[in-house]
């Protein structure tokens, strides 16, 4: 298979070293110096070049401000029959994208990246892949000179893709769940808002320790690690519509302990202290 990956950065690295023994793949990106350290792969920095290697698939790794804009420039350049697809941790505009592109798609999130996992043992990670059901909408018409091929019946996701990222994903140990798009946001709200947001919290408050203990110092790398995330990221993961619930949650329980504290009462932090044990099994 021909496979094009959309970004040079970490993630777009790991899938080309995944799968450049199996598959001819060409990595895309418009800064020559993140190709020095690309081998076993066609290296392009001009969109014009893809046309030539015709993909059957093509991987955006980009960042995530930039994905949209990245498939826009390179769809012009693409076969019809190729699968376009993305590993975006926010889906929020990319369903709607894809249903008016007029291409075949498949939407996958790793749920780890470079930051805290480790890339060459993912045993215990996990991974989304999106698993949208088509709905017709009319019929099909080509508009390539845009940008985008036109409104036409959403196809859902490509089965396909579907049956490549499978495989791929059960090829490196991971736990995969299928998801559609709006269940997606709904666990994302959650796995990723919550912490992030508890993360950030700590680090705002956060004071500097002579003798830190040991919870204090993983905490504090945790908050180091997430703040060397993009901010657009970030700001992305958090502004998702269902992430304010997950807040309210976070702020009652917050302030039920802040009354037990305050109050000095030994039974109601049992009771506190087994509920987020329970929580915990």
């Amino acid at each position: 298979m021909k496979i094009l990956i959309l970004g040079a950065g970490k993630m777009g690295s790991f899938f080309c070293d995944l799968l450049s023994f199996n598959h001819k793949v060409a990595v895309l990106d418009t800064d020559v110096k993140r190709l020095r350290f690309m081998y076993n792969v066609l290296r392009f920095t001009d969109y014009k070049e893809v046309k030539a290697f015709k993909p059957n698939l093509v991987i955006n790794c980009v960042t995530l401000n930039c994905t949209i804009q990245a498939f826009k420039k390179v769809m012009t350049f693409l076969p019809d029959n190729c699968v376009i697809s993305d590993i975006a941790s926010v889906k929020t505009r990319l369903k709607k994208f894809y249903e008016e592109s007029g291409f075949r798609y498949i939407s996958v999130h790793p749920m780890f990246g470079p930051t805290f996992a480790s890339m060459g043992n993912l045993q215990q990670e996990n991974a989304i892949i999106i698993n949208e059901p088509g709905v017709q909408k009319g019929n099909f018409k080509k508009q390539r000179n845009s940008g985008v091929r036109g409104f036409a019946k959403n196809r859902g996701t490509d089965k396909a893709g579907l049956r490549f990222f499978r495989e791929l994903f059960n090829s490196l140990g991971l736990n995969v769940r299928e998801y559609t798009f709006e269940q997606h946001d709904e666990v994302v709200s959650y796995s990723l808002s919550v912490p992030f947001a508890s993360t950030l919290v700590f680090g705002s408050v956060m004071k500097h320790q002579d003798v830190p203990g040991t919870t204090f110092k993983k905490h504090l790398a945790i908050a180091h690690g997430l703040l060397s995330e993009d901010d657009y990221l970030l700001t992305e993961i958090l502004f998702n519509p269902l992430t304010s619930r997950q807040l309210s949650g976070i702020q009652n329980k917050l302030s039920l302990l802040q009354e037990i504290v305050k109050e000095k009462d030994a039974v109601k932090m049992k009771i506190f202290l087994d509920g987020v044990r329970k929580n915990l099994e």
